[in-house]
């Protein structure tokens, strides 16, 4: 992971003097959905946060990337469901992902141009996440092992001038996986068989702030 966060900087620092970019952290919470404890969509309950940078292409759309560690964690004490009530199962992982996509405004945005410095915002993007998950039973204890898979990240979002060169944002952005052992479900071993039928969803939800620097042509009429 630390050679996916080393690669996602060089690409950063290769192309930091094009057009106007943004680079930031972010900070929120975040929570799964799968076979194990609740199963609200949207329920933040770890602190989770990462680094984020962006590439405006013009006051309509910017690529992004960016490196996300989320917890995550769930509890049958904590569903409404009775069957997990009674299973009283819990687990807690820790997802390190990167993500690239884009952003969509929906008014055109620019925080040197006063009369463009707020806008709603929907991502989509393509991810890859590291985790832990179960892999054979020795001496009564599971042993687990680090695996890889991919995510779709999708979102929405609002962001708005703080100054001239700080912006903020805050999103909600829920991940579809293509597994379901996040929370350690697998027909690996008997006991860790809980017969899910979908895989599972992870989200963040919080705020960030961004330093903006840069000049674009489509800008150059803004200062």
């Amino acid at each position: 992971m630390k050679r996916f966060i080393l690669i996602l900087f060089t690409f950063i620092t290769t192309v930091a003097y094009a057009q106007i970019h943004e680079v930031g952290i972010f900070l929120g919470g975040s929570n799964y959905i799968g076979d194990i404890g609740r199963t609200n969509y949207v329920f933040p309950n770890k602190v989770a946060g990462g680094l984020v940078y962006k590439y405006n292409l013009n006051p309509r759309i910017a690529i992004r990337g960016n490196y996300t560690a989320l917890p995550i964690n769930g509890d049958d004490n904590d569903s409404d469901n009775l069957f997990r009530e009674q299973r009283n199962f819990s687990f807690n992982n820790t997802l390190h992902e990167i993500a690239a996509g884009l952003e969509f405004n929906f008014f055109e945005y620019n925080v040197r141009s006063l009369g463009h410095t707020f806008t709603p915002y929907i991502l989509a993007q393509v991810g890859a996440f590291n985790y832990k998950t179960p892999e054979s039973v020795v001496g009564g204890n599971v042993q687990f092992t680090s695996d890889f898979s991919l995510s779709i990240p999708l979102g929405i979002g609002i962001k708005g001038r703080i100054s001239d060169h700080l912006a903020f944002a805050f999103e909600s952005a829920i991940r579809l996986t293509f597994k379901d052992d996040l929370d350690y479900t697998t027909d690996k071993i008997t006991s860790l068989n809980f017969g899910g039928n979908g895989n599972d969803f992870y989200t963040f939800t919080g705020f960030s702030i961004v330093y903006t620097f840069g000049r674009p042509a489509c800008y150059a009429d803004t200062e």
